[in-house]
């Protein structure tokens, strides 16, 4: 019987070798050398990273192999253009590689639909930043991007967001052990504060001092949304007077509130 074991597209994850720098490097460089058993190596060495990355999108309600297959292809993408001359670790190069897929494939089955133009710049902003990742070996920032691409910043920045998936309210963002926190707690609610909800109840209050009729006129003026014309048909009397007892019934609920 096998203990902690987990399959993933067939792979056992308890059994995944961990690779110290100095075999990276070995790998590395007999890769680089046209050994292709290295690369298959390296390959198999870093899963555990792909596993790491996708744990991030366990929420999304997409199936863990298929994240699991599209983290190795920007896995297997970190590996090929690796550059051991830029005294970086493979893991800090190639995990912003492998969420990169992620989110491009995350994005290509979003069910939102966004117009071909913004989806357009979001992809060449995308493989601009790919470009600027392998030259640098670090994350571009949008101002460098947007000179690359030659657009506004504010036009890049669009265009990315509209591709963004979408998230659940219930998405956790902190978790120390405890209650975790979701992004519902993260957002404010100016429509139900207290101040509107004493508002609601002083409102309530000040309508039952006032005439039936007043109530009326008010009801279907405000909550209803009707004309003073609507109102007088429906109650048969003048514009003129519902104009009054509108105004006279309002100047009284501003005392009574």
């Amino acid at each position: 019987m096998l203990v902690n074991k987990v399959e993933i597209c067939g792979v056992n994850t308890s059994k995944l070798p961990v690779l110290t720098a100095a075999k990276m490097r070995e790998l590395f460089l007999r890769m680089k050398g046209g050994d292709r058993t290295a690369r298959e190596q390296l390959i198999h060495g870093n899963l555990r990273l792909v596993l790491s990355v996708i744990q991030r999108f366990n929420n999304r309600g997409e199936y863990v192999d298929d994240l699991f297959q599209v983290g190795c292809i920007g896995l297997i993408k970190a590996i090929d253009n690796f550059d051991l001359g830029q005294n970086v670790k493979f893991s800090t190069y190639a995990v912003p590689m492998i969420i990169g897929e992620i989110r491009r494939y995350l994005r290509d089955n979003n069910p939102i639909r966004v117009s071909r133009s913004l989806r357009d710049v979001a992809y060449k902003a995308l493989q601009v930043r790919d470009g600027l990742v392998n030259k640098y070996s670090r994350e571009p920032t949008i101002t460098e991007i947007s000179r690359e691409l030659k657009m506004p910043r504010e036009e890049v920045v669009f265009a990315l967001d509209a591709i963004q998936e979408p998230i659940s309210l219930f998405d956790p963002v902190y978790h120390d052990g405890g209650d975790p926190i979701y992004v519902m707690d993260q957002i404010g609610d100016e429509k139900n504060q207290d101040s509107n909800w004493l508002e609601g109840i002083s409102i309530r209050e000040a309508m039952e001092k006032l005439t039936e009729r007043e109530k009326l006129i008010l009801s279907l003026r405000f909550y209803e949304g009707k004309t003073q014309m609507e109102v007088a048909d429906e109650i048969g009397i003048s514009q003129a007077q519902v104009s009054r007892l509108e105004k006279a019934a309002l100047g009284h609920m501003r005392k009574l509130m």
